[in-house]
């Protein structure tokens, strides 16, 4: 079978640190992803606020791109592009003529053959099976997992995990040798996309969810999303700011576990991109 992989912008940019960590995992376990060819940004996070059409145009253009090169399964390491792809293909598999229309729109056969995963997913059926004798330097940490709005939402329609208490990150951690902590704050928001507009919505929202998770003896914050990762990371002198606290606290993708867990180096997995310095491996 062959897998696809969809980067989306955040992967090409603002989080290299995580393609980077999906990648060297992907070679350590002798996976060959391959990059959707031409793809264009999904319309996350304000096209469907804007034009319904165009909100599933651009999904439904990179799913029939996938189609084209025979990828029968796609991997979509960013959860808002993931929550898109999934939701637009669920629209137009519920509704023929308006997937006539949206092929139409963008001058291609659309017929939602690929099936759309997460990275927590494909951990979950490519990587902890194959892991047993690959650990050399477990992950000894108490750690918060962290979810994010979109991981598993709208479960409806993703129908992955459990929407308010999910547990597939807290369980693959586990099998790196992480103590995962009881976390209320796994799906709570941390800003989204107001990171730019609104950084003291972010600095608030997101100052919760690392207080929380440091109040509760975590010494590192997972995510498998690279906005959350930047609200968290990124903005951290705002949030530091915002609450009058010194959170030192790092947020370390999923990925990026794994790898330091396999021994791969801090920066093979991009470690060394992070603004918060992570000192635990």
């Amino acid at each position: 079978m062959k897998t696809g992989i969809y980067p989306g912008c955040s992967l090409n940019g603002s989080s290299r640190d995580y393609n980077e960590s999906v990648f060297a995992l992907a070679e350590a376990f002798g996976f060959k992803l391959e990059q959707v060819p031409d793809w264009n940004c999904c319309g996350a996070t304000a096209a469907h606020n804007l034009n319904k059409d165009l909100s599933l145009a651009l999904p439904a253009r990179i799913l029939s791109l996938a189609e084209q090169n025979g990828m029968e399964e796609i991997i979509v390491p960013c959860a808002a592009c993931y929550n898109r792809l999934t939701v637009t293909k669920n629209e137009l598999k519920k509704d023929p003529e308006l997937k006539n229309r949206i092929s139409e729109l963008i001058e291609m056969n659309y017929s939602g053959t690929s099936r759309i995963i997460n990275v927590v997913e494909w951990i979950d059926k490519y990587i902890v099976p194959e892991l047993e004798g690959k650990i050399v330097k477990p992950f000894g940490h108490k750690v918060a997992c962290y979810y994010g709005c979109l991981l598993v939402r709208p479960y409806k329609v993703l129908g992955y995990d459990r929407p308010e208490d999910p547990q597939s990150m807290d369980l693959v951690m586990t099998k790196i040798g992480a103590t995962p902590v009881y976390y209320p704050y796994k799906t709570e928001c941390c800003g989204a996309g107001f990171s730019i507009s609104r950084t003291d919505i972010v600095a608030n929202l997101s100052g919760k969810i690392i207080d929380d998770a440091e109040s509760r003896g975590a010494e590192a914050i997972i995510v498998a999303c690279p906005m959350c990762h930047s609200n968290l990371d990124m903005r951290r002198n705002d949030i530091n700011k915002h609450w009058n606290k010194e959170f030192e606290i790092p947020v370390i993708f999923i990925t990026q576990a794994i790898g330091l867990a396999l021994g791969l180096s801090a920066e093979k997995v991009g470690l060394k991109r992070h603004f918060v310095d992570v000192n635990i491996g």
